[in-house]
């Protein structure tokens, strides 16, 4: 079967795909872009967007149900769990549809495959098309966009429990569950406690960490931890999955092990949330000269090129954090290297996060975990959100705002646990990135009263780290 040939091939249409093929099109580029599953990556279908729709409802929910505090009557908000789960639907398909378009009518340029690709010789491909048959294409550039899928472990009677991933639960939930199992108790189990207890559902995290987020300094993570007992989320920590069964009424239970004993927590369902492993144990990767680690992530440089010329990777598959904001931020490095001739690299890039509990975690930069492993000198600064006026006027005075400080007076990072910590880290990373001194923080002119004024105020309580 002939070949037909591309001048760049981009394999997955995640976040740093899509832009890719955009960008390469516009510079005259003949690009097939191979997608076997629905368009968008993890972010759009099982990832930053659907999850972020349920927590808008769950948010609004809660804000119903405390409008008390405010002197604001209310009747208790009743949750219509098929619309909450509908209209996250909608807005994914709403997003899918969009890519669609941009794709295959707005731009010239790029042919849309449907299929599962598979490496035949470094620049040869062979796509098993969906619908049935075969399709083989070169190029002389090849991009691996193919992201990552939720990891299961390997727990006696797990398979057979009928478990839930994130993957799977934004994809096929259709009822509410009354007790939701989390296994797993960083990003993915820690947001999705909040949410679905806010939706009215009883839930329970299980983690084998001593305490959740367990990358985060101490007292970072444990304001969280009381933030959601506090909401009615059970913990259950420094605990090991022994067994998982499942009983004739659909009853889920799980035989752990504690520092006080061996425990069964019950629930109705089960979500699996320990992590994510890549997805390149079948595209033929043998056939080329790329490399994987211990973990199965694609090894690339700081170009994000493999160890096959004219090869690269992109995305959650080359390992790394897992972000979108950093899929994009690839994609603008292999853009600028093969459009611009920018000599632009993955390595020394910031690395902002946000954890959309309530209040958010937002982090950038170093914890001081981080600066005394390192060796460098600091001084530490916190806020209790309760001394932030807007805070106070909101009625939203959970959390902190605490700021490192290195020896020539410029913020080394920056954790905000509070409202709209998301947003107030952001203004944080922008004056890093200004190289701005911490004065010329606590001198500026800001409106009165916003969020933004805690700049002003954040370094007030400065003293040497420990």
């Amino acid at each position: 079967m002939p070949a037909d040939s591309f001048d760049a091939i981009i394999i997955g249409a995640g976040q740093a795909g899509t832009p890719l093929s955009y960008a390469l099109a516009a510079a005259g580029r003949r690009v097939a872009f191979i997608e076997s599953d629905s368009l968008g990556g993890s972010c759009i279908n099982y990832g930053c967007a659907p999850t972020k729709a349920l927590l808008a409802s769950s948010q609004r929910a809660h804000d119903v149900r405390t409008a008390g505090e405010l002197g604001i009557k209310s009747a208790k908000p009743e949750v219509d769990f098929a619309a909450v789960i509908e209209r996250m639907h909608t807005l994914r398909q709403n997003s899918r549809d969009s890519l669609h378009r941009k794709i295959t009518e707005d731009r010239d340029g790029i042919t849309l495959i449907r299929g599962r690709a598979q490496f035949t010789a470094p620049h040869s491909l062979r796509v098993a098309l969906v619908g049935g048959g075969e399709q083989q294409f070169t190029a002389p550039l090849i991009f691996i966009n193919t992201g990552t899928s939720a990891a299961v472990p390997d727990i006696e009677g797990l398979a057979d429990s009928g478990y839930l991933t994130s993957d799977s639960l934004l994809l096929g939930l259709k009822e509410q569950p009354a007790h939701l199992l989390i296994l797993g108790g960083s990003y993915i189990g820690v947001e999705f406690s909040q949410m679905f207890r806010r939706l009215g559902t009883r839930v329970t995290v299980i983690d084998s960490k001593p305490r959740l987020m367990a990358r985060e300094d101490p007292d970072v993570s444990h304001p969280l931890e009381e933030c959601l007992t506090e909401a009615g989320v059970e913990l259950v920590l420094s605990a090991e999955t022994r067994r998982v069964s499942r009983a004739a009424d659909g009853t889920i239970t799980l035989t752990v092990t504690t520092t006080d004993g061996e425990r069964r927590l019950r629930g109705s369902h089960l979500l699996v949330a320990v992590g994510r492993v890549p997805n390149t144990k079948d595209l033929g990767l043998e056939h080329t000269g790329i490399a994987l680690d211990k973990k199965g992530y694609i090894k690339v440089n700081e170009h994000l090129q493999t160890g096959t010329r004219g090869v690269y990777a992109l995305g959650d598959v080359k390992g790394g954090p897992q972000f979108t904001h950093i899929s994009y931020d690839d994609y603008r490095v292999v853009r600028d290297a093969l459009l611009h001739g920018s000599k632009r690299t993955t390595e020394n890039r910031p690395l902002p996060y946000v954890v959309f509990t309530e209040p958010q975690l937002g982090r950038i930069g170093l914890s001081k975990n981080q600066a005394k492993e390192k060796g460098i000198a600091y001084r530490v600064s916190r806020l209790p959100a309760r001394t932030i006026g807007r805070a106070v006027q909101t009625g939203e005075t959970e959390g902190f705002v605490e700021v490192l400080v290195g020896e020539d007076d410029r913020l080394l990072g920056a954790a905000v646990f509070c409202e709209q910590g998301g947003e107030i880290m952001t203004m944080f990373q922008l004056a890093m990135a200004g190289k701005l001194r911490y004065q010329e923080l606590e001198d500026m002119i800001l409106a009165h009263p916003t969020w933004a004024e805690v700049l002003n105020n954040a370094f007030q309580r400065l003293k040497p780290g420990e």
